[in-house]
């Protein structure tokens, strides 16, 4: 059982979703605080946010210094236009551990008229391992009228899928070219050193 399991009683779906990062757990932690609807994005491919989400905007791909401060429970983190869907904070423990818990996913007036809600998490856990970093993202998702839920198997089960394999997959790149970039600054230094002309002798 992993925590957030808790918020989700009698899950309609479970879904797990790991990667192995060559990086270590606050390399790849920084990328998870700044996630979010015209935040750092999802970083999903961008062929993926045409298909499912054509209003978001690409995804950073750097990390962004005005996004990079403490998350705290109750937070929210907007996955639409202000007042449309958004995830609430609910555990976090850097660098690893994020659920966050959204009831928002259904337009209002569907709430509203036909009593229909989606409650659901998604579970962010990252262990160091030999091999580097691994990052797990867990979904638990209740949904109701019966309707509902049949939809929700039949398109958002598979759609959770590619988003998920490529939201882990799009944090992996982003993670390793900035070691790399991070690598040839440190490499070039010594060299910068080495070639620089000295300042002539003020005496």
């Amino acid at each position: 059982m992993l925590p957030g399991d808790e918020l989700v009683d009698d899950p309609t779906v479970v879904t797990n979703h790991a990667i192995t990062i060559p990086a270590q757990v606050d390399q790849v932690w920084p990328w998870l605080v700044q996630m979010g609807w015209h935040r750092g994005g999802w970083y999903t491919a961008r062929w993926v946010d045409r298909l499912l989400f054509p209003a978001n905007r690409p995804s950073a791909a750097q990390l962004v210094p005005d996004l990079q401060r403490p998350l705290a429970v109750g937070d929210r983190i907007p996955d639409g236009p202000p007042g449309t869907a958004w995830f609430v904070i609910e555990h976090v423990d850097p660098p690893r551990l994020l659920v966050l818990h959204s009831t928002t996913h259904v337009p209002a007036a569907w709430r509203a008229r036909l009593g229909a809600s989606i409650d659901w998490t998604w579970t962010f856990t990252l262990s160091g391992t030999p091999a580097g970093t691994r990052l797990l993202l867990r979904t638990r998702g209740r949904t109701r009228p019966w309707w509902l839920t049949a939809a929700y198997v039949m398109a958002l089960v598979p759609a959770d899928f590619v988003m998920a394999r490529s939201m882990l997959a799009g944090i992996n790149r982003r993670v390793q070219r900035q070691g790399a970039a991070v690598k040839r600054s440190c490499s070039c230094r010594p060299q910068a050193l080495a070639t620089a002309t000295p300042e002539p002798d003020s005496a």
